[in-house]
């Protein structure tokens, strides 16, 4: 009987690491690690890009936030306000009707061809605006539609109201203490037009202030952008924007109800 001590072999992998085998180790670990954090950050950068792209898709043919700027369109739409606009409203043959808030771009009508910029700059504030997240361009404007194409819109009464084809309005959501305009006018919307106010009548350059220039104020249909549906942000002031009836009575400008 062999009596001398045998030496068992034992698996490689269960024997003490050399301090060289676990250098190599961790070498590879880290470069694992740092490959998955690389892979990681290209992917969130990635999926970033698709959201915003998906999102600037949606903001230019369905609903894009737009910030509202001033006071204008007070009490009902407040600065830093971030309202929704309907860009599919009158997509399909609807035209604006009385008493809707619209954005629309104001070149030609409210203000002058702008200034060339640089296109990197402007692409990037654009970007920012179509999200809500800047100020929009200052050809953009949120008003009231008070008269459409042919509507004979005029102020004021006996009674100090705005006169749409002979009916007098009773314009409810005007703000506090405002008169429905401190100027007087008298004027038949051009056909495919739109005669537009602020709510806060004597905090709005609108219609009234353009009546002496080319287009008399009206802003082509063309122009408009979409219906204010939605006020989005602050999330205290979330709600959709009430219609009015103040317009339940005026006809059209041949006696119609429109």
């Amino acid at each position: 009987m062999d009596t001398e001590p045998q030496h068992l072999e034992r698996d490689p992998s269960s024997a003490p690491a050399t301090g060289k085998e676990e250098g190599s180790r961790s070498v590879r670990m880290s470069g694992l690690l740092g490959h998955l954090r690389g892979l990681s950050w290209r992917r969130a950068a990635g999926l970033g890009v698709l959201v915003t792209a998906a999102l600037l898709l949606f903001s230019a043919f369905v609903v894009q936030p737009f910030l509202i700027p001033s006071g204008s369109m007070e009490p009902g739409l407040q600065v830093g306000d971030r309202v929704l606009v309907n860009k599919l409203a009158y997509r399909f043959g609807t035209e604006p009707q009385r008493g809707d808030v619209v954005v629309f771009d104001g070149t030609g009508s409210f203000v002058e061809e702008p200034t060339r910029e640089n296109p990197l700059t402007g692409f990037t504030h654009g970007a920012a605006a179509a999200l809500g997240l800047a100020e929009p361009a200052e050809t953009d404007f949120v008003k009231r539609v008070i008269g459409v194409g042919g509507d004979r819109v005029v102020c004021c009464d006996e009674e100090g109201k705005v006169e749409v084809n002979g009916r007098a309005v009773d314009e409810r959501y005007l703000y506090f203490g405002d008169a429905p305009s401190s100027a007087p006018f008298d004027i038949v919307v051009p056909s495919g037009t739109l005669w537009v106010m602020g709510d806060h009548r004597s905090n709005s350059r609108d219609s009234r202030d353009h009546l002496g220039r080319p287009g008399g104020g009206a802003v082509p249909v063309d122009k408009v952008i979409g219906r204010v549906d939605w006020i989005g942000w602050p999330l205290g002031r979330w709600t959709a924007l009430e219609g009015t009836d103040a317009f339940r009575h005026v006809t059209g400008p041949d006696g119609a109800h429109g």
